[in-house]
């Protein structure tokens, strides 16, 4: 399949990796797997103390690709109302007005979400699964692409308000963003000071190269890319492999299975291949299944991550010969 659509779709998210690396310094990882879940259309959950960049990272990716963008701070008194709009009386005309809310755009950056309460939590996730919204009974839809990037911190505080495994299911992958290492700091520290009087980066110096078009265009090229019937196979053994898992309390579901296959098509094209290897599944893997397991108890208070225990599966679970 190296056709010309191929290609093309190759070079724009190449372009981006080089065009965010070279702002935001040191999160290599973290802006990968952002690529490929935009690369496959999905939604992402991004968890990491403040200030490590989330909000930066998604700004940039927005300014790239000439998207709409809007933020939305989660607060414990935050409505649904807030979220997708709401209808409201026009004393001159005597009729209701639709009036649309931050949701209405290409990139969603849902800061905090673990902070407002469920029902909050819910009408977000309800318009990232239906890609549409309801207000007083009137269908809209959203915008394409539609991609939603929620942000949450890890640190059990006072009044949070965790996702439902349900819910969690929704986001295609989960990003951790970790503290940077010191010399990525210090490039930081310097990136971010230069030329400027106060703490943020000058984004303006992003030149915007891209169009929602395009994005769509790597959507479409990544949907295409050929998988063996021996990765499928793989995919599922270790979807399945989580559900037996000794320290999995509970394993991951179907839609595992599906978000791997097309996050793995996303991660080859990154790559430059026109079909998914075992190594695409296995790059990606732990971003895909980390939100979808719950560890045992004993492991918890042992101090064990999912990230770990995924590590064990894969090393253990036979991968095709390519």
């Amino acid at each position: 399949m190296h056709n010309s659509n191929f290609s093309v779709a190759h070079d724009h998210l190449q372009s981006l990796r080089q065009t965010i690396q070279s702002t935001i310094i040191g999160q290599t990882q973290v802006i990968d797997d952002l690529l490929v879940a935009a690369a496959a259309s999905g939604h992402v959950l991004i968890e990491g103390v403040p200030g490590l960049g989330k909000t930066l990272l998604v700004r940039c990716l927005a300014k790239c690709i000439d998207c709409s963008y809007s933020r939305v701070q989660f607060t414990p008194d935050l409505m649904p109302s807030d979220i997708v709009g709401h209808a409201m009386f026009d004393g001159k005309t005597q009729e209701f007005l639709i009036r649309r809310g931050p949701v209405f755009t290409n990139f969603v950056l849902a800061d905090e979400i673990n902070r407002s309460p469920a029902k909050t939590q819910a009408a977000l996730l309800e318009a990232m699964q239906e890609q549409q919204v309801s207000i007083e009974g009137e269908t809209m839809a959203l915008p394409d692409p539609f991609i939603v990037l929620a942000t949450q911190n890890p640190i059990e505080q006072e009044g949070t308000y965790p996702l439902p495994q349900a819910q969690l299911d929704r986001f295609l992958i989960k990003v951790l963003i970790e503290y940077p290492d010191e010399s990525d700091e210090l490039d930081m520290l310097k990136l971010t000071t230069k030329d400027s009087t106060g703490d943020s980066l000058d984004l303006s110096r992003i030149q915007t190269f891209l169009g929602p078009q395009d994005l769509i265009n790597i959507q479409t090229a990544a949907s295409q890319i050929h998988v063996d019937d021996a990765v499928a196979r793989y995919i599922v053994a270790l979807v399945r492999g989580t559900r037996n898992w000794n320290g999995i309390d509970t394993g991951a579901g179907p839609r595992a299975s599906i978000a791997l296959l097309r996050v793995a098509r996303a991660q080859a094209l990154l790559n430059g291949h026109d079909f998914v290897t075992p190594d695409d599944v296995k790059t990606i893997a732990t971003s895909v299944l980390r939100h979808r397991i719950t560890l045992t108890a004993d492991l918890e208070i042992e101090g064990y991550r999912a990230d770990d225990i995924i590590k064990n599966l894969l090393d253990q679970t036979q991968a095709p010969r390519q």
